[in-house]
């Protein structure tokens, strides 16, 4: 039989445990939102790569698939980050991409091999680019430094690369191209997907609120007994 002695010693360990619970709880919910944002995001991507590139827009949203027109600027090429593909170091291969009456844009061409004998295709005159909108990065804490001097890049910011290159006034996003990844560059062939861990971690949450819950209640009832 419980006596009021007994439960009020309960009320300190409800105090304590309640909060924590809420905190689960609500941290599993938030996950379980975000899955589905998450969701969105991805169903938007795949209907963006099946369907067909959208003329280039002055301020385009970041992972939508467009249409570019203008002349590579092969002379002012840059490296920027690095990537190994098997066991060979490389990097992208980033080339201004000039235009009438408009900025000039940074294109990511694909990966290419920092060092190698193979030849890089550098198409001559006006060029059709079918691409994916890449949005800036902003050098870290934890940047490499950048080489402008040798045109080696670590992050890929126009802001940076653009005065390097003698072009100041580069468009406020990039372009990655999308082909069959044949030959050098290699180009990127789908459009970039953010990982979808959310279901995961809301499972995670939620069974750690179930389990605070259950072991409160096994030594309550034991309390009680007691």
């Amino acid at each position: 039989m419980t006596t009021p002695a007994g439960s009020r010693r309960l009320i300190l360990p409800l105090i304590v445990t309640l909060p924590v619970l809420l905190a689960l709880l609500y941290l599993g919910t938030w996950q379980a939102q975000r899955l589905g944002w998450k969701a969105g995001i991805l169903a938007r991507i795949e209907a963006a790569e099946a369907g067909p590139a959208l003329p280039l827009p002055a301020a385009p949203v970041p992972f939508t698939k467009v249409e570019a027109t203008g002349r590579l600027d092969h002379a002012r090429e840059v490296l920027v980050g690095l990537e190994v593909r098997g066991a060979v170091l490389g990097a992208r291969l980033v080339t201004p991409l000039l235009r009438d009456d408009a900025p000039a844009i940074l294109v990511d061409r694909g990966w290419v091999p920092i060092e190698g004998s193979r030849p890089i295709d550098r198409p001559e005159g006006e060029a059709r680019l079918t691409a994916w909108v890449r949005p800036v990065e902003r050098i870290g804490m934890f940047s490499a430094t950048d080489n402008p001097a040798a045109r080696r890049f670590y992050t890929f910011d126009p802001t940076v690369i653009g005065p390097a290159l003698g072009l100041p006034d580069l468009a406020p996003f990039g372009l990655v191209v999308l082909g069959d990844g044949r030959g050098l560059p290699e180009t990127a062939r789908r459009l970039p997907r953010p990982s979808n861990n959310h279901l995961g971690y809301a499972i995670t949450w939620y069974g750690l609120a179930a389990a605070l819950a259950g072991v409160f209640l096994v030594w309550a009832r034991r309390r009680l007994k007691d």
